[in-house]
């Protein structure tokens, strides 16, 4: 008993209706971890598509998460629509793209399920993001927040794993997608009976065409979206680049390898050690502001890739440095996305929030588009280029300190101690 009220005590003071959504976005990311890693091997393996066919089917969901993404923060904003129907719409486009790649066995029909999906996807997040903004108050938000990260932390970690059972189990693919559909149409049943509209009933319909208008002057969102473009960049490269970094050129050393089992063994320490810290690491950065703990968030990218390049170019205990790259790289990963989406918060005026949220989700399309694409070059080019991109990584927070801290005056010039 004593342990049960240590642990409520040390769990943030949210609302119910919160806590109901973070299940819902639980069972929602355990879904999709059952498809994240394996859809690729199934289509080229199984259906028999081409890797290029794959690569690009995959990709499309970024341009039609582009669409998604406009449309959700805006009708998000639209009292006529509001969170709660976009919500619901994207579970249900999402549903449908699932049922596509349940029966697919042909690139346009593969094509299709994935330009639903990144539609789906795209609608999903402003909208489930103003959610939390509108549920939580300033004091409590970057906890709020976490909260939501470790929830996703924990359902994309549980799906991964139970994902590879699956298949090693039953040497079934096309399972998993029903399992996606089935956590998607959960999620709707979670938000159609538990979640009523968040959005303030009192705010006035505006020209959407003008709050995208007022959204892209506001000069300190658009500092901050150059970081933050940066900031996803980063995400991406430790799910794309990463990978085919450890298994080209550090398992070319004879002493010690990087096979599949040892590399997922290395990811699921990150994703578990972002579970494990995303609640601690907000609380010790509350006293900061949020340009601050983005600061520390950079410096420690900057020591992460760091380590990647000593990685490879160390002679011996290269598992070990790995192990601390991404050690170093989830306390980087905590200490950015609850600050990052509370900023951006703190910066919209209420009745623009899902626009702002959906500016701060087109930073996240855009830099997962950059980083596939020059890791995915480098990664294909000499050792040589491919130790140096590391390198240049790390030198590229330089850039992220510099726009922080002109973003930092601008705020002061505001007056906004954010």
């Amino acid at each position: 008993m004593k342990l049960t009220n240590r642990l409520v005590a040390w769990l943030p003071q949210i609302e119910g209706r919160l806590w109901i959504l973070m299940f819902g976005r639980l069972l929602l990311q355990i879904g999709t971890g059952f498809v994240l890693f394996y859809a690729a091997v199934f289509f080229v393996n199984e259906v028999g598509l081409s890797p290029a066919q794959v690569g690009f089917g995959i990709g499309s969901e970024s341009i039609s998460g582009v669409v998604g993404r406009v449309l959700g923060g805006s009708l998000a904003d639209d009292p006529r629509w509001g969170r709660r129907k976009i919500l619901l719409i994207a579970a249900a486009v999402s549903v449908l793209a699932d049922l596509v790649l349940l029966f697919s066995n042909s690139f346009p029909t593969f094509l299709l399920g994935n330009l639903l999906m990144g539609l789906g996807i795209g609608l999903y997040w402003p909208a489930t993001e103003a959610v939390v903004a509108d549920l939580t108050q300033a004091d409590n938000r970057n906890e709020a927040f976490a909260l939501n990260r470790l929830c996703d932390n924990v359902g994309l970690g549980l799906g991964i794993v139970l994902g590879g059972l699956l298949v090693a189990v039953t040497g079934s693919y096309r399972a998993m997608y029903a399992i996606d559909g089935i956590s998607f149409l959960v999620f709707f049943g979670v938000i159609y009976r538990a979640i009523p509209e968040t959005l303030n009933p009192a705010q006035q319909q505006g020209n959407l065409l003008k709050g995208w208008g007022l959204a892209l002057r506001d000069r300190a969102l658009l500092i901050f979206a150059v970081a933050n473009i940066l900031f996803t960049t980063y995400l991406s490269l430790l799910n794309t680049a990463l990978p085919l970094y450890l298994t080209r050129f550090v398992s070319a050393e004879p002493e010690l390898t990087f096979p599949p089992a040892r590399l997922s063994l290395l990811f699921a320490w990150y994703i578990g050690l972002c579970i494990l810290t995303q609640i601690p690491m907000v609380r010790a950065l509350r006293r900061l502001r949020h340009t601050q703990a983005l600061m520390l968030s950079a410096l420690s990218w900057a020591l992460g890739f760091g380590l990647i390049w000593l990685t490879g170019s160390a002679s011996n205990a290269h598992l070990l440095w790995a192990g601390l790259a991404l050690t170093v790289a989830a306390l980087a990963t905590v200490a950015y996305t609850p600050s990052a989406s509370a900023l951006v918060i703190d910066l919209a005026p209420e009745s623009r929030r899902g626009i702002y949220l959906s500016i701060n989700s087109l930073c996240w399309a855009v830099g997962y588009f950059i980083g596939p694409t020059a890791g995915g070059w480098a990664m294909g080019e000499s050792r040589g280029v491919a130790d140096g991109f590391w390198v240049g990584a790390a030198l590229s927070v330089g850039l992220v300190l510099l726009i922080l801290q002109v973003l930092q005056r601008e705020l002061w010039r505001l007056g906004q101690r954010v």
